[in-house]
């Protein structure tokens, strides 16, 4: 039987913003990686950070600090 998660998954409107917030996050050791949005999302650039659900604020203040734009927050079973 196939399980899931509960996962943070975080969709830019651009994929430069993608890509500089994969950046951030190696500069910041922060936790999660860049991956294709999942099918039950929609979203501009194709492009997401996923991650722990228990990351959420410190990957959003780090990006609000660092300039990045974010689309879409929301925490899905993956």
């Amino acid at each position: 039987m196939l399980t899931t998660k509960p996962t943070l998954i975080i969709t830019f409107p651009t994929t430069t913003q993608a890509m500089a917030a994969e950046r951030c996050c190696e500069h910041h050791h922060l936790p999660g990686r860049l991956v294709p949005i999942p099918a039950v999302l929609s979203a501009g650039c194709g492009l997401s950070w996923a991650a722990d659900p228990s990351d959420k604020e410190g990957i959003l203040r780090t990006f609000a600090g660092d300039g990045i734009t974010c689309e879409t927050v929301t925490v899905i079973d993956l």
